[in-house]
């Protein structure tokens, strides 16, 4: 299939095939890497990023939470 823009400005086209460039590809490779990865991946539900978040076992120390009360306490 084949999928057209039109009246992209030139600014717009000079940084897309400067991309292209940096990336060894054509224009058009360019851009159907940009829309590939664009459309990847898809938002997480609360409940997956709390589950992702959990899986990570991060630790909050509790100074943190005097940190953010003096912050808030100096408003």
């Amino acid at each position: 299939m084949n999928l057209s823009i039109k009246n992209v400005p030139e600014e717009t086209v000079r940084r897309l095939r400067e991309r292209a460039k940096t990336h060894h590809r054509s224009l058009q490779g360019e851009l159907l890497a940009i829309l590939e990865s664009a459309l990847e991946g898809r938002p997480l539900s609360l409940r997956e990023a709390r589950e992702r978040l959990a899986s990570l076992r991060l630790t909050t120390p509790d100074e943190s939470s005097s940190m953010v009360r003096e912050d808030r306490d100096a408003r």
